[in-house]
């Protein structure tokens, strides 16, 4: 029987020993937490909030190998009239509609862009420099980047797409991220896998194949490998709590510059008490920025869109996401050229940062997926549906 060993105790983490112990093998996951999920949790009390992304795109193979699990569990639909309260920014004020120059990309029968062109020159060539501003920006909520122009078009276009598709491929569990934490957790626990929290992995086992699913930064000290680096993105986050008010929006989008604002009780009205909304504030933020700059942003939208809400306020949180928001692939490269899954000597790498395809969380469970399919030597796509 084959014996693997998970270190982290994330999505791709948990993905890792479900499907391998699915296949028969022998798992035990490492979590240095003293809870599973990594930044997939939810936080507890009144105000419960994500500290990884808040969305599954149902677009993605993650999706039907959730499914066929039962793990999603219920969505928070969201309702259509709160739905027709997206806003944007554009020029200063808001708008209901985007600039019909930016509406030239969103076409199905846009040219597909190419990889080794930033995303800024393309686009200006295809709908002009306005439309492809508004665009780079808007594309932010799916890239946490200050500056989405500068990536490589076809990276840039994929998430764009993908983000203001119709129907919506965005989709939220209800009650946060940990409900579907809590499913993978108990399948994994179901199939036998042992999980072991507040342990701290400083050496990697040499019993068994390793799938080490950390972060980028965790794995490069873990392995010794200065190689394991990619860009990503740094976001201030501003998590709000607001006293019910009739006609705010359901989110706003900052064409003028990357950010975005949204109401998550919109949808799911379980994230906070009785009579008050929960909104958070994704500012990407340049190397040189301050969280501060982030915040001074998320506010003037606020300001646009929440009419009162600084005397609204009833919980705040501010914080900074510094490589946390997943891959970023610049011009020139694609996934295929971020780090390898397998590293040798029977140790894989799982995450949202390597060599995978997919958008945000979909990295780290098509990784993973890989991962386990290279450690048991069988096919990922067999994985997938077993």
């Amino acid at each position: 029987m084959h014996r693997i060993t998970v270190i982290g105790g994330g999505l791709a983490g948990l993905t890792a020993a479900i499907t391998a112990a699915e296949s028969g093998a022998k798992v035990t996951v490492h979590e240095s937490h003293h809870t599973l999920g990594g930044r997939a949790r939810t936080a507890e009390g009144p105000y419960r909030t994500n500290d990884g992304p808040h969305a599954l795109y149902n677009g993605g193979p993650h999706w039907s190998w959730l499914r066929q699990r039962d793990l999603i569990g219920p969505l928070a639909p969201l309702p259509p009239l709160e739905a027709a309260r997206m806003r944007l920014r554009h020029k200063g004020a808001l708008r209901r509609t985007p600039p019909f120059a930016m509406l030239k990309l969103l076409r199905r029968s846009a040219q597909q862009a190419p990889v080794d062109v930033d995303f800024m020159s393309w686009a200006t060539g295809q709908a002009g420099e306005e439309g492809a501003r508004a665009a780079a920006h808007y594309s932010a909520v799916a890239l946490f980047h200050h500056d989405p122009g500068a990536l490589s078009a076809a990276f840039v276009q994929e998430r764009l797409r993908r983000a203001t598709r119709l129907p919506p491929e965005a989709h939220y569990p209800r009650g946060g991220w940990a409900g579907v934490v809590d499913r993978m957790a108990a399948r994994a626990w179901n199939l036998g896998v042992r999980m072991e929290t507040l342990s701290r992995v400083d050496a990697l086992p040499t019993d068994t194949p390793v799938v080490v699913a950390t972060s980028l930064d965790a794995a490069r000290r873990l392995l010794g490998d200065d190689s394991l680096t990619w860009p990503s993105g740094r976001t201030t986050l501003l998590d709000l709590a607001l006293r019910t008010r009739r006609g705010d929006a359901f989110a706003v989008s900052d064409l003028d510059a990357p950010g975005w604002i949204e109401r998550f009780t919109a949808q799911d009205r379980t994230l906070a008490p009785a009579g008050e909304q929960l909104l958070q504030g994704q500012i990407p933020i340049a190397p040189h920025e301050t969280r501060a700059d982030g915040v001074a942003r998320a506010e003037q939208l606020l300001d646009l869109a929440f009419d009162g809400w600084r005397e609204r306020v009833t919980w705040r949180r501010e914080s900074v996401a510094n490589g946390r928001t997943g891959a970023v692939d610049l011009p020139g490269t694609s996934w295929r050229d971020r780090p390898a899954i397998d590293r040798g000597d029977g140790v894989y790498l799982a995450g949202d940062q390597v060599a995978a395809p997919g958008v945000l969380s979909e990295v780290s469970f098509n990784s993973a997926l890989t991962a386990v399919s290279l450690a048991l030597g069988r096919n990922a796509l067999d994985l997938k549906h077993a």
